[in-house]
């Protein structure tokens, strides 16, 4: 099965470059190229791809807008966003998380690095490092009291009830940046069960993938790291 990757960044040598890279795989194929993000949410929904490598400042409608185009349409429920950012960590990135992206890669990474990135993307899994989830709850205890209000959680508190004292055991531990095969060692269950929870918990919460099983974790309250 060929994995189908639309590139959408307003600098055309990176996007050649992505696609050399892309293409030189034998199961993946470049199905479009974007330089804004009105482009990319077009091109998306003609080629429905399997990863969007997005970039977030673009000019006119911009990778964060895109993101949430792209999420928001019924037609494009499979369709996963990888977030390409000069920073690992930035307010644009917190942003396009809860727009739906399923992750975030630096631009910096080595070859090696995206290709597992689009892998993993494309397979389900969120792409957040431990580094990059570490950044996120810094940012969520940085907005503490004077974190501006992004829209009414109680919808996500009402679906945190309903989960399983398992499935929010599981929830915590993928908020904090594990993957199942550690959770599973963790709870001494397999990396399969694991995978089970983390599914039931994605479907009561809505949530599209583990990156916004991240992100409503810690809105919610369910997680609450220690200051350092």
């Amino acid at each position: 099965m060929t994995i189908k990757v639309l590139l959408a960044d307003d600098q055309a040598l990176l996007r050649s470059a992505f696609r050399v890279l892309v293409d030189s795989e034998p199961d993946m194929a470049v199905v479009g190229e974007a330089s804004d993000g009105a482009q990319a949410y077009e091109l998306a929904r003609a080629t429905v791809p399997d990863v969007v490598l997005m970039d977030i400042r673009m000019p006119g409608t911009d990778g964060l807008a895109a993101t949430r185009l792209i999420s928001e349409d019924p037609q494009l429920s499979g369709v996963r966003v990888v977030i390409l950012t000069t920073f690992e960590v930035d307010d644009y990135v917190v942003q396009a998380l809860r727009a739906g992206a399923g992750g975030f890669l630096g631009k910096g990474a080595e070859p090696d690095e995206l290709i597992a990135a689009i892998r993993i993307a494309a397979a389900g899994e969120a792409l957040l490092s431990p580094a990059a989830t570490k950044g996120l709850i810094a940012k969520f205890l940085a907005q503490g009291e004077d974190a501006p209000v992004l829209g009414d959680r109680s919808d996500d508190v009402r679906r945190l009830a309903t989960l399983t004292g398992r499935e929010r055991e599981v929830l915590v531990h993928v908020a904090g940046g594990l993957s199942n095969d550690e959770i599973g060692a963790r709870l001494q269950v397999s990396p399969l069960t694991v995978k089970t929870h983390v599914n039931r918990a994605m479907a009561k919460l809505g949530a599209r993938d583990r990156a916004q099983l991240v992100v409503t974790a810690y809105e919610t309250g369910l997680v609450r790291p220690r200051v350092q």
